[in-house]
């Protein structure tokens, strides 16, 4: 199997899959393939524990996979596909684990329709440096869309590795239920650059705005999403937890704004759904707005 992208994500499952058994080869960089070459990849983790897997790196994917995790971020994507050569993927399936709901399309113009497995992952989890991953949740959820029939084996593969995977026939309410849960924690952490806590007490009504419209726009675009689910989760959320969006705010890197961000307000335009926060939001984002209080 191959992982696209170890970083955060990548890396972490590529370590847990390595060490399950696997043969895994990661896709990326000169500088990095070097360093997963020699090194392999480190993991720290309060799920997995402490441990190092050794994992073949490459530059691009020429050989035949049976399984291809893509795990770049959306600003990366149009480049790091170019690495993976279709015939490699032609008897397997590509599983993209990106945030936003436009880039399964995207792939299936590249791969074939019937290679691409949209799916999400739940999982906090950073690169700190090539091969080297801290793993900050106590849990790593993959839910997979498509038929469970055709599905089993890949979830069990994962599951194998610890991987709590769940498989869902409606893609709409995988990818749907992921962005309209990340799209207000996203937009709000990074425009008024504060974690959860502060978000969900000084900024409540504009949480609770925001969950509403992306509920609205991913029920019109015929997924199930509960708004009341969604406020809970963040409730429970630690206080100083962050989006990934602000965090690469934070390090001055490429914000996935219109993976998220513009996605939603595309498909609240396509079905006639009102956004007014949202697209306030990402036009100050878009602008490079001061933090505001």
């Amino acid at each position: 199997m191959a992982v696209l992208g170890p970083g955060g994500v990548g890396g972490l499952l590529a370590a847990v899959l390595s060490r399950a058994g696997h043969r895994v080869i990661c896709l990326a960089g000169e500088s990095t393939a070097h360093a997963l070459r020699r090194d392999g990849i480190r993991v720290r983790s309060p799920q997995f524990g402490e441990f190092t897997a050794p994992v073949e790196a490459r530059t691009e994917l020429r050989e035949p996979v049976d399984l291809c995790l893509v795990t770049v971020k959306q600003t990366a994507l149009t480049g790091a596909a170019a690495r993976i050569a279709p015939e490699a993927v032609a008897d397997g399936v590509l599983v993209p684990l990106l945030n936003g709901v436009e880039h399964a399309d995207a792939l299936r113009l590249r791969f074939g329709a019937e290679r691409v497995v949209p799916g999400v992952v739940r999982v906090e989890s950073t690169r700190v440096a090539p091969g080297v991953v801290e793993h900050g949740s106590p849990f790593t959820e993959i839910d997979l869309a498509g038929p469970p029939e055709r599905l089993a084996d890949l979830a069990g593969l994962l599951r194998g590795a610890g991987v709590r995977t769940r498989v869902i026939e409606d893609e709409p309410t995988v990818l749907w239920g992921k962005l309209a849960f990340l799209a207000p924690f996203a937009l709000l952490t990074t425009r008024y650059a504060l974690p959860i806590g502060p978000v969900r007490t000084g900024h409540r009504e504009e949480l609770a705005a925001l969950v509403a419209e992306a509920a609205a726009v991913g029920r019109a675009c015929g997924a199930a999403v509960d708004p009341g689910r969604t406020l809970a989760l963040y409730d429970a959320f630690p206080a100083v937890a962050k989006s990934s969006m602000q965090r690469d705010a934070e390090a001055g890197r490429p914000l996935e704004l219109d993976a998220v961000g513009g996605a939603l307000l595309r498909a609240a335009e396509r079905h006639g759904v009102p956004v007014p926060l949202a697209a306030r939001l990402v036009a100050e984002l878009t602008a490079g707005a001061a933090p505001a209080s």
